[in-house]
């Protein structure tokens, strides 16, 4: 019923409104079981397609961050070697998961890319608790990871060997991977081969500093987060606290799950000047943007036009019709 007072109107169609979206939020929150549920990617760093593509990530994409556990993420390492119980499995257009994380931890626009391979301790030492310095915690060797829980069952060992599910690493001080098809799966890094460059991502020599997982957005060219130390000529992500290391569990925030295209670039369009704003959105995504925003404000209207033909040629209304008509002729 629609009461006479047009302030009353207004306020319960508000009133509706916020309830309808705090309906959705919360429907979001039992689903992905994540706060906030989605995250609008900003940077080109994912894309596939130059014009955009359904599928891979863009700029502009709403995605769904899932609350996964941390061990049950399925690196390309994993995904791409044809002995591993996940071969195949792909997500937004290639092997393995996106994982959105915080860069060392730190605060900031979490980043959202590929994990690549994870590194795990193989053989370890306890540490001498008794040190002040924690370069003085593995005096026998090994390198220092406070993230892994030791044989005396106290947080932090020294790492003395590495493995690298997926690949042919195992037991090793340093890792070394050809991501060329026949050592490990092939990772295709868009380039032209060149001055001992090769087209495929290598690990190359890399002593880890601490135990984790490897990322790279798809389009940035073997150049992955942790750095030159990992893959040679990367540039890496900086924090506060410099490059980025192996992502640990505690900086986790998910896992990309859906993708809701096109939507997200409306909250780009509004960002202050910390945000890049829409300048890696791709031209196609202003249009399909523009045709739902058309879609949802003139959907009611024709929807109206519809339902009102269907009624004008129901029996019921052709019945009641009738029954005027022959009331006017008495």
């Amino acid at each position: 019923m629609t009461d006479s007072n047009p302030f009353n109107n207004l306020l319960r169609e508000m009133v509706l409104a916020v309830a309808m979206i705090a309906f959705l939020v919360l429907g979001l929150w039992a689903h992905t079981g994540t706060m906030p549920p989605l995250v609008v990617v900003e940077s080109s760093s994912m894309i596939h397609e130059e014009n955009g593509e359904v599928g891979s990530i863009d700029a502009g994409d709403l995605i769904l961050v899932m609350d996964t556990p941390y061990s049950n993420i399925i690196t390309f390492a994993e995904a791409s070697d044809r002995n591993n119980k996940y071969h195949g499995y792909e997500t937004h257009g290639m092997e393995g998961d996106v994982i959105i994380y915080h860069k060392n931890g730190d605060g900031g626009t979490p980043i959202i890319h590929r994990a690549i391979l994870k590194v795990e301790p193989s053989q370890t030492i306890s540490p001498n608790r008794l040190a002040t310095n924690t370069s003085n915690y593995c005096p026998d060797g090994g390198t220092w990871d406070s993230a892994v829980i030791d044989n005396d069952g106290q947080m932090g060992t020294c790492v003395l060997t590495w493995s690298v599910p997926g690949t042919n690493v195992t037991d090793s001080e340093t890792i070394t991977i050809k991501f060329d098809g026949y050592s490990a799966g092939y990772y295709d890094c868009k380039r032209m081969a060149h001055a001992n460059v090769e087209p495929y991502l290598v690990v190359w020599n890399w002593q880890p500093k601490h135990s984790g997982i490897v990322t790279l957005g798809d389009n940035n060219q073997c150049s992955v987060d942790q750095g030159g130390l990992v893959v040679n000529g990367s540039s890496g992500i900086h924090s506060a606290t410099g490059v980025a290391g192996p992502v640990r569990e505690s900086w986790l925030v998910g896992v990309a799950g859906g993708e809701i295209p096109w939507l997200g670039t409306v909250k780009l369009m509004l960002s202050g000047a910390g945000s890049p704003g829409t300048q890696y959105v791709p031209g196609s995504s202003f249009l399909f943007l523009a045709m739902v925003i058309g879609a949802i404000i003139f959907a009611p209207v024709g929807l109206e036009v519809v339902v009102k033909k269907i009624m004008q040629n129901s029996p019921e209304m052709q019945q009641a019709k009738l029954e005027v008509d022959y009331s006017s002729e008495e």
